[in-house]
């Protein structure tokens, strides 16, 4: 079993992916019964989504040509769009969502610092990871929802991401300067330590660990696969 918790002050190991008999069970596990409350996951979910747009946002405005900043503009835009339907669900439950938002702000804008990168290239490179990750976590984390909740929040997380407009950002990037590809796949291993950090702490575990564990285990195992077919689309190791 992979150890998804750390030591004080160690940096995370993304862990090795095990290799699975083609007979094996595919179908998805998921995390429901470790999903927190509703406004728990909203305001995390929501303020994720709005540090994703400002990432992007802040891409597009390093961008070097004209041609990237539009394509990128268009990615800020769908993750807006996901705050905003986030936002207005937190609103369906009566509260505000900036209330809600507030107790996230000071462990995501730390993720934020941690994972914005050196120039551009790292900085692109870690709205794909990051966005990419967290939709897929959260998007599996929101069955544990209430009723109806769950499937419009699933349908909010399966929305287009703008994930293919970057990765051909990215793919052009490398096309002209291959020796970027080293660099960028390097800075991928770092991210996906510091974003299975943040996913983790969304998860409302109970007091025993080991049957917590059982559950995170074979999701964040297929999280760290779907990790590596992006990379995989960039030519890049993860």
């Amino acid at each position: 079993m992979v150890n998804w918790f750390w030591r004080k002050g160690a940096r995370v190991e993304v862990p090795r992916l095990r290799l699975r008999n083609s007979d094996e069970a595919t179908t998805k596990v998921d995390l429901a019964e470790l999903t927190p409350e509703t406004a728990t996951f909203l305001g995390q979910a929501a303020y994720l989504q709005l540090t994703i747009f400002e990432n992007l946002s802040r891409a597009m405005a390093t961008a070097p040509t004209t041609e990237a900043k539009a394509v990128i503009s268009g990615a800020a835009a769908l993750s807006l769009a996901k705050h905003h339907a986030l936002t207005a669900e937190i609103e369906r439950i009566n509260l505000v969502p900036s209330e809600v938002m507030d107790s996230n702000r000071p462990a995501i804008d730390r993720f934020q610092r941690m994972t914005q990168g050196s120039d551009w290239f790292e900085s692109l490179t870690s709205c794909y990871v990051t966005a990419g990750f967290l939709d897929d976590f959260f998007m599996r984390l929101a069955a544990g929802l209430p009723g109806e909740t769950a499937t419009r929040v699933s349908t909010i997380m399966r929305t287009p991401s703008g994930e293919a407009m970057i990765a051909g950002e990215l793919l052009a990037a490398i096309a002209a300067n291959p020796r970027l590809a080293s660099r960028l796949a390097m800075w991928g291993r770092r991210l996906v330590g510091d974003t299975m950090l943040v996913a983790r702490s969304a998860l409302a575990t109970s007091d025993n660990h080991d049957t917590d564990e059982a559950r995170i285990e074979p999701v964040f195992t297929e999280l760290i696969a779907a990790h590596t077919r992006r990379m995989d689309t960039l030519g890049l190791t993860a």
